[in-house]
């Protein structure tokens, strides 16, 4: 997220207490959805009677669209269809947080709402059985947009020692990146782990694998509880491609994919005809990764910081350096799974699966 000028101070723990009463069989759903940007969510929530097991047990419900650039004030209400139901980290016992689908005052989705044409393409190939694995990418800010930990000054030291690290002087915001871990695996998302990445203040996390549609939407409630966790500590978790200009790594939201033939024996035969597939494709692809057709990419996107050029494609046995990475374990192995390295970090996962699955599968 990016700093508005509104200044968020961490939660008073004389509050906590509150959170311990009784909730006298009633139980708390908050809906989560895309908003007009693309990029960020917006929740509410609502009481219910029961504890429920599945999305399709809640209601629809509808929001103001014109506070969230998704409708206009003459028109405004936005219907929010629960697809996506979690356990509630932050509220605890039976209360759940449902990723929603948004839709207009004709059912049809709104512009934002990606997810709808990311099924019907997932339905399509599910036979193929085709996994992803999300590498989010993401930088810790503090209120007023800097990096968290950087001196105000100046510069940290240049990038080598924060890859992975350990230690303070190396490592900025642990708390914070443990706290969003352990809120993950309560909530039921397939988080798969998480590291330090090279900038200092810059982490990853990796949501997979999933199949299909379930990409989209484990990795989306992960961005979710991220936002909330740091709305809790009082900073700020940027998705910008490009945070810092200059000689400093960028953030991306690399995907892995394989169908269940590239994953059995001699399946690299069909990674390698995926690759190509891919290579005739590669604007298509481009304006797909990024919610701006591009335009955030391009910043990060250079050829340099271990990325590829946004107008050119490339594909190579463990390079990160191009568009496309096949792992060496998988060349040695002939078989397994190729790495897109060409999504940003703002990506929205449900057209970079979509795409994924309509160049190489569909």
């Amino acid at each position: 997220m990016t700093s508005t000028g509104v200044t968020s101070k961490p939660p008073c723990s004389s509050l906590d207490r509150f959170s311990q009463l009784d909730q006298h069989g009633k139980v708390q759903v908050m809906y989560v959805w895309i908003d007009g940007s693309g990029e960020h969510c917006r929740c509410k929530t609502k009481t219910i009677d029961f504890e429920p097991t599945e999305a399709s047990q809640l209601s629809i419900w509808n929001f103001d669209g014109s506070s969230t650039g998704q409708a206009e004030g003459r028109n405004s209400d936005v219907f929010i269809k629960p697809v996506a139901l979690f356990r509630d980290p932050m509220r605890g016992g039976k209360n759940k947080l449902v990723l929603c689908e948004a839709y207009d005052y004709e059912m049809k989705p709104v512009a934002t709402n990606k997810r709808a044409s990311c099924a019907e393409a997932m339905d399509k190939c599910k036979n193929q059985k085709p996994w992803f694995g999300i590498e989010q990418e993401y930088t810790l800010l503090d209120m007023d947009g800097y990096p968290l930990g950087w001196p105000k000054s100046g510069f940290p030291q240049s990038q080598g020692p924060y890859y992975c690290s350990v230690g303070s002087g190396r490592v900025v915001g642990r708390e914070v990146v443990e706290a969003h871990y352990r809120a993950c695996l309560y909530a039921g998302i397939k988080i798969a782990g998480t590291n330090a990445e090279v900038m200092p203040a810059q982490w990853e996390f990796q949501i997979g694998p999933c199949e299909g549609i379930e990409e989209g939407d484990h990795l989306w409630m992960a961005r979710f509880l991220l936002a909330r966790i740091c709305e809790e500590a009082g900073i700020l978790a940027s998705l910008d491609p490009k945070p810092i200009p200059g000689d400093w790594n960028g953030a991306g939201a690399h995907c892995n994919f394989s169908t269940e033939a590239m994953r059995q024996e001699n399946g690299l035969p069909i990674i390698e005809s995926a690759v190509e597939k891919l290579s005739k494709r590669h604007e298509y692809h481009i304006q797909m990764y990024d919610p701006h057709q591009g335009k955030d990419n391009a910043r990060r996107l250079t050829g340099a910081h271990e990325t590829s050029d946004i107008h050119t494609f490339s594909a190579g046995v463990a390079n990160r350096g191009c568009s496309i990475r096949i792992p060496r374990q998988c060349s040695a192995e002939k078989k397994g799974y190729l790495e897109d390295r060409r999504p940003s970090s703002n990506c929205d996962p449900y057209s970079v699966t979509e795409a994924m699955v309509t160049t190489c599968c569909l």
